[in-house]
């Protein structure tokens, strides 16, 4: 059958609907000169082409797009963890340009909360990271309102109980404290729902900022609020050492 412009895509967005990167990355990449199509390096982003029709590689591999697909999302404040609401609010996968597969969300992360975000197709990988038995370290930085004491920052690793339930963080360290506020790294291994605000607010602090800056070996970095960018199956293994599903490494 002819190529026609209804089933053509630009190479920029070929390699973003493959999952291999998003839009802006792509770019990048094609200028650069690392994307080849058919063993000839294209640097024309615009070009247009059907991606399942052309062997598209990166830096010389051409990309096992079987691979279940995993990713990390900066997720903004104001977003909700959800693929649709009634009441027409943004969601997180406004943010998701083209991205292939039906990537589901590794727990959530509030309307008002911002951070680490992991999405993916694999549902095993999924079950196991939400797990309470796996024993995932989450790191949060927090602000919350007036001064958080040493004392009261320990009683958060004891434990607290709330509404007849025990809950505790793994770790909670005082950064900065002052009358009007306070700065925090709060680590938890369950991911509770809203866990860091209601641990907060049983020692009398209300959180008035919450961002999660790491999930077991993932961290945010640089990653711009709104991104996202794609985990290999190497970083997952070194990132998550204990799951226990082995795959081969996806070309980087």
């Amino acid at each position: 059958m002819a190529t026609t412009a209804k089933n053509t895509v630009s190479l920029e967005r070929a390699l973003s609907k493959l999952g291999l990167a998003s839009r802006s990355q792509a770019r990048e990449l094609i200028v650069q000169g690392r994307v080849t199509v058919g063993g000839r390096v294209v640097t024309n982003p615009s070009l247009r082409l059907v991606p399942e029709r052309v062997a598209i590689a990166i830096d010389g591999a051409i990309p096992d797009t079987t691979e279940p697909l995993t990713i990390v999302l900066h997720k903004p404040r104001g977003y909700l963890t959800t693929r649709s609401d009634p009441e027409g609010r943004k969601t997180v996968y406004d943010l998701l340009d083209d991205l292939p597969g039906r990537v589901v969300p590794v727990g959530r992360l509030d309307l008002a909360t911002s951070g680490l975000l992991i999405l993916t197709t694999d549902t095993q990988l999924a079950n196991w990271l939400t797990d309470p038995d796996s024993a995932v370290d989450r790191v949060y930085v927090v602000t919350v309102e007036g001064r958080v004491t040493p004392e009261s920052a320990a009683q958060l690793v004891k434990g607290v109980t709330i509404a007849k339930e025990t809950m505790s963080a793994a770790a909670a360290l005082v950064r900065k404290a002052s009358n009007r506020e306070s700065h925090l790294t709060v680590t938890l291994r369950e991911g509770k729902n809203r866990e860091v605000r209601r641990l907060l607010s049983a020692i009398g602090h209300a959180v008035t900022r919450l961002r999660r800056v790491q999930f077991g070996g993932l961290e945010l970095g640089t990653l711009a609020p709104g991104k996202w960018r794609r985990v290999s199956s190497d970083e997952l293994r070194a990132a998550f050492p204990g799951y226990p599903k082995r795959r081969a490494p996806m070309p980087k």
